[in-house]
C-alpha cells in the first residue's frame, strides 16, 4: 500500500497543476493514489561526500583550459571578475564552448570593465554580438552593464537573490554561477548539463520542465553543492555533462560518478538479468559486484519523478532514457520575400541596400535586406509588387519590374519560427532609369554598404546565406566591371600593323595571331 498523502504533497500537486480542483478532486478518498516522490530519488550524506569528493578531483585534472576560467582564477577585483564570468554564461546560454571562445575573447578584449561596456551602443553590441544567435542576450548585458555603472555604483550585486532581482536578463541559473564561482557562495546551478547529470544519477525521468521536477532538481543542485569550492563544484557539474554526461552518447566508462549513477547500474543490471535468462547460468563476477538494483518504492505511476507508465524505459537508450523531456511545439512556419539590391558604388566597389529591423521584437535593431512577411493569399506577382512598392519606398525611387531576379530560396530555423526567405535580386543604380518620388514618407533606417561593410555590421546570419545565394549565381555589376577591365587589358596589346593572311576559308588561330604580333 502507498504511503498516505500528506498536507505538502497535495498543495505541490494544486500548484503544479494550475487549475482548480473539483471537490472530488480536492478531497480524495483515502484509497485514491496521489502522485508524490520518494527518497530514492534523493542523495544520502554518505553519498554527497563521495560525490564532492569524486567529482572535484576528476574536474581539477580534466577540465578544460577556457579564458572565462582563467579570468576568473586571476582576477583580484571582485567586480571585473563577476563582470567576466556574467559575460560567458550569458554567451553559453543556447550556445556551444567552442563558437563562444572566439567571441568571449573579442568582447573582452574591446569591453574588459563595466563601464567600458555601459559606454557602448547599442550598434556596437550587435555587431560584436552577430553570429552568436539570440541577439537580445547581448542587449540585456548592456543594460546590465548600465544599471550597474550607473544605479549601483559600478558594484556588482553580492549574492545569487540581489544578482536575479536586479540585472535584466539574470535569471536563477546565471544569478547562481555568477554568486558561486565569483563570490564562493554556496550555492547550486541548474543548466541542461546539470539537468542531465542529477536525472541519471538519480534515475529522474518525468519531464524535467514540470515545476515538480525542477523544484527537485534545484533542491539536489544546493544539497550537493561542496561548501568549500562551491564555484569549482557547480562547474565540474557543468563540465562533466558536457564533455562525458552527453545527451546521446555518454562515456560512462569514464564518469567518475559511474559507481553512484543509479541509471548506470540499472542499465547494467538488466544486461545481467538478459543474460541470465538467455543463457541460465550464473552472473558473472562483474554482476555480483552490482547486485541488486533497487527501484523507487511507490510503484509504477505513483512517483513523480519517475519515468511516466505512457513512456517506459526503452532498453536500446541505457541511461539516455534520463532526462525526458516534453515534446517540442510545433514551430511557426513563414514565409518572406527578401531582396538583395546592388549597385555599384562611387568608386566602383559593389554595394548594398540594408534596413534596420525595430528595436523590439524578433533580431531587435539588427540589420537585414528589405524585406516583407507574407501571407497564404500572396501569389508571386502579388509579392513581387509588394516587394517593388517596398524598394521604392526605401529609396525614393520607382523600380522596374523587370529588373527584379528571381534567386531561390534559403531556409533558416529561429528557436520557434521556421523562417522560408523567397530570394530576389536587383542590379540598379539609384539613377539609372528611376524617376524621384517627390513626396515625404516615413522610412526605417537605411544604409548602403559594401560587402565588407556588410559582413562586419550586426546582421542576422540568414541574411549571409542570402548573400551567398547571391553572388552563387553573379551580379551584373561584377560582370560589368571585368567585362571594362579586359577592354582596357586589350588596348594594352601591341597590334601587328599589317594584314594577316590566312589561308581561303580557314579562321587564323588566337595563338598564331599573337605569335605573329611579337614577331613583328
Amino acid at each position: 500500500m502507498p504511503p498516505p498523502r500528506t498536507k505538502t504533497s497535495l498543495g505541490r500537486s494544486a500548484a503544479a497543476s494550475g487549475k482548480r480542483k473539483s471537490p472530488k478532486q480536492a478531497f480524495p478518498k483515502r484509497e485514491e493514489h496521489v502522485l508524490q516522490s520518494s527518497i530514492y530519488h534523493s542523495f544520502t550524506s554518505q553519498e554527497t561526500e563521495i560525490i564532492r569528493d569524486k567529482l572535484l578531483a576528476w574536474y581539477d585534472k580534466s577540465k578544460r583550459d577556457l579564458p572565462w576560467r582563467t579570468m576568473a582564477c586571476t582576477e583580484p577585483d571582485l567586480d571585473r571578475k563577476a563582470y567576466a564570468v556574467w559575460v560567458s554564461e550569458v554567451m553559453l546560454q543556447q550556445t556551444q564552448v567552442a563558437t563562444v571562445i572566439d567571441y568571449y575573447n573579442k568582447w573582452m578584449k574591446v569591453w574588459p570593465t563595466m563601464e567600458d561596456l555601459a559606454r557602448s551602443s547599442l550598434e556596437e553590441v550587435n555587431e560584436m554580438w552577430s553570429g552568436l544567435g539570440y541577439y537580445s542576450r547581448g542587449r540585456r548585458l548592456q543594460e546590465g552593464a548600465k544599471k550597474v555603472v550607473l544605479e549601483l555604483g559600478g558594484s556588482m550585486p553580492r549574492s545569487a537573490d540581489e544578482l536575479q532581482k536586479l540585472l535584466p536578463g539574470v535569471g536563477r541559473y546565471t544569478a547562481g554561477a555568477i554568486a558561486s564561482i565569483s563570490y564562493g557562495q554556496v550555492t547550486g546551478v541548474v543548466d541542461g548539463n546539470v539537468i542531465r547529470v542529477l536525472s541519471r544519477l538519480r534515475c529522474i525521468g518525468a519531464d524535467s520542465s514540470t515545476l515538480a521536477v525542477s523544484d527537485k532538481l534545484w533542491n539536489l543542485a544546493n544539497a550537493l553543492v561542496d561548501p568549500d569550492r562551491p564555484g569549482d563544484f557547480n562547474q565540474g557539474m557543468m563540465e562533466l555533462g558536457a564533455t562525458v554526461c552527453t545527451p546521446k552518447k555518454p562515456l560512462c566508462t569514464a564518469c567518475p560518478l559511474q559507481g553512484q549513477c543509479k541509471a548506470y547500474l540499472k542499465v547494467i543490471a538488466e544486461k545481467e538479468s538478459a543474460v541470465k535468462t538467455l543463457i541460465k547460468k550464473q552472473a558473472s563476477p562483474i554482476a555480483k559486484d552490482v547486485g541488486d538494483i533497487e527501484d523507487c518504492d511507490l510503484g509504477p505511476g505513483l512517483c513523480a519523478l519517475c519515468v511516466p507508465t505512457s513512456d517506459p524505459w526503452d532498453s536500446s537508450l541505457g541511461v539516455a532514457n534520463f532526462p525526458r523531456k516534453s515534446a517540442k511545439k510545433p514551430s511557426r512556419m513563414e514565409q518572406t520575400a527578401i531582396c538583395v539590391w546592388e549597385k555599384c558604388g562611387d568608386h566602383g566597389e559593389l554595394e548594398y541596400l540594408i534596413v534596420q529591423r525595430p528595436s523590439s521584437g524578433l533580431l531587435a535593431g539588427l540589420w537585414e535586406f528589405p524585406s516583407i512577411l507574407l501571407d497564404e493569399k500572396f501569389t508571386e506577382q502579388n509579392r513581387q509588387h509588394s516587394l517593388l512598392g517596398l524598394l521604392q519606398d526605401l529609396s525614393g525611387h520607382a523600380v522596374p519590374l523587370q529588373k527584379l531576379q528571381y534567386k531561390g530560396e534559403v531556409v533558416h530555423i529561429f528557436s520557434h519560427i521556421h523562417q522560408t526567405y523567397v530570394v530576389y535580386f536587383l542590379s540598379l543604380n539609384t539613377t539609372e532609369n528611376c524617376s524621384v518620388k517627390t513626396e515625404e514618407t516615413e522610412r526605417p533606417l537605411t544604409r548602403w554598404v559594401t560587402k565588407k561593410e556588410f559582413l562586419n555590421s550586426a546582421v542576422p546570419t540568414a541574411m549571409k546565406k542570402i548573400m551567398k545565394l547571391c553572388e552563387s549565381h553573379g551580379s551584373s555589376c561584377t560582370a560589368v566591371n571585368t567585362s571594362k577591365k579586359r577592354k582596357g587589358d586589350l588596348a594594352k596589346v601591341q597590334l601587328p600593323s599589317g594584314r594577316i593572311k590566312t589561308e581561303k576559308g580557314k579562321q587564323q588561330s588566337i595563338q598564331s595571331f599573337f605569335k605573329l604580333a611579337t614577331e613583328k
